[in-house]
């Protein structure tokens, strides 16, 4: 069953408000699209909108954020990691300030907005950034302990959403740990580490390849920075095959991330999924995934390749 990102994301920082009196809810001019004025109804005085004027919004959460205060930042992902992105790194992770920026409508599956909307760097931006904690959250379900463990934390952090709906993969409560993943299939022949709106698409193609006789593992990689490198070790040691799956481009992200961790600790294959090096254009999430090569018959292909690409290597 799919559910509303937006919903579950504005419903969870109005549950915490109580629990954090310090909390405030800061935007650029983006309440009503990101149904942040049922916040504001909620908790009258706690929301700031500046305007639409990004480096000012990180600017008055940096100031906020001195005085003991906890900001949280929620906008659209083009709007809060890259517009601003000398003030994150001035104002936020130099001085290490305990700001959280919640981006929404990150990745190709902003559809029909277009390339100017489609954040595909945002995490190769932000996790570059000393002090910073950078996740994906898949459904529903991870976006509210996504959320829960960033107001935990003492410090800066990311958390990188969809636009809105998304198959509800967890169904109830779940473990959210900085450095942590989700092991959500076991597999043998290949390991396919995906985050976001992947996962659901990761998880479709390893049932496929189980029909074909092959065993996929999937992890649920939710933390992209820090990395849960004690699970990408122990799969690379049992596979010896990866693949990553990523709505972002394969430059910077998980993919990425995956491979600098595994060439230095247990090189194996690699076939990253993502967006090539392109912007992206108009489309719906469908049409974009397709043509972008996001779809879990993409993924089943890297598999099969990355499982030759091992064979080969075993017999030199």
């Amino acid at each position: 069953m799919k559910k509303s990102f937006r919903s579950t994301l504005i419903s969870t920082i109005t549950e915490n408000a109580k629990e954090y009196p310090g909390m405030v809810v800061l935007n650029a001019d983006s309440a009503r699209a990101l149904k942040l004025t049922q916040f504001s109804d909620a908790c009258p005085g706690r929301m700031i909108g500046v305007g639409i004027s990004e480096a000012d919004l990180i600017g008055t959460a940096a100031g906020m954020a001195a005085t003991g205060l906890i900001p949280v930042v929620v906008g659209f992902s083009m709007f809060v990691s890259e517009k601003p992105f000398e003030q994150i790194r001035q104002s936020i992770a130099y001085p290490n300030l305990n700001v959280k920026i919640i981006a929404t409508h990150s990745g190709l599956c902003v559809g029909q907005d277009g390339a100017t909307h489609q954040a595909l760097e945002d995490m190769a931006v932000i996790r570059t950034l000393p002090n910073f904690k950078v996740y994906a959250a898949a459904d529903v379900t991870e976006t509210k302990a996504a959320v829960q463990a960033m107001l935990k934390h003492d410090g800066p952090a990311y958390l990188r959403l969809g636009r809105d709906l998304a198959e509800d993969i967890f169904e109830g409560r779940k473990s959210f740990v900085p450095g942590g993943a989700d092991i959500l299939r076991e597999g043998d022949d290949v390991t396919i580490a995906a985050c976001g709106l992947m996962t659901e698409q990761a998880l479709i193609a390893a049932a496929a390849l189980k029909s074909q006789g092959i065993n996929a593992a999937v992890i649920n990689t939710y933390s992209i920075k820090p990395l849960p490198e004690d699970v990408l070790l122990y799969q690379a040691r049992k596979t010896k095959a990866f693949v990553t799956a990523e709505d972002h481009s394969i430059i910077g992200g998980l993919g990425s991330a995956v491979c600098e961790y595994l060439s230095q600790s247990c090189p194996v294959p690699v076939i990253r999924i993502g967006v090539p090096d392109h912007f992206g254009e108009s489309g719906t999430q469908d049409e974009l995934f397709k043509k972008y090569g996001l779809t879990a018959d993409d993924i089943i292909a890297a598999a099969k390749k990355a499982i030759n690409m091992k064979a080969m290597n075993e017999k030199r």
